[in-house]
């Protein structure tokens, strides 16, 4: 089973879409890992992880059923 993620912003530059599938995984550590696996500039990119639409800080599991989002730095007013 794989994941879909989807991507916002210049992050579409790296993955070359706005939505992508990697093979499952069981938290935010190993989705990073995978990433950087398929996608070695997010390695250097700055962007958070959302997963059930919260920001995650730290590692979070992640279900077949988890909603999961690339974000780039953002401001607002």
């Amino acid at each position: 089973m794989n994941i879909q993620i989807t991507i916002f912003g210049q992050l579409t530059d790296i993955t070359g879409s706005n939505s992508i599938s990697i093979p499952a995984v069981s938290n935010t550590d190993e989705l990073f890992m995978e990433l950087k696996k398929q996608f070695p500039a997010l390695e250097k990119a700055k962007f958070v992880v959302a997963v059930d639409k919260k920001i995650i800080h730290g590692t979070a599991a992640i279900t077949a059923n988890s909603s999961i989002a690339l974000l780039p730095p953002f401001s607002g007013g």
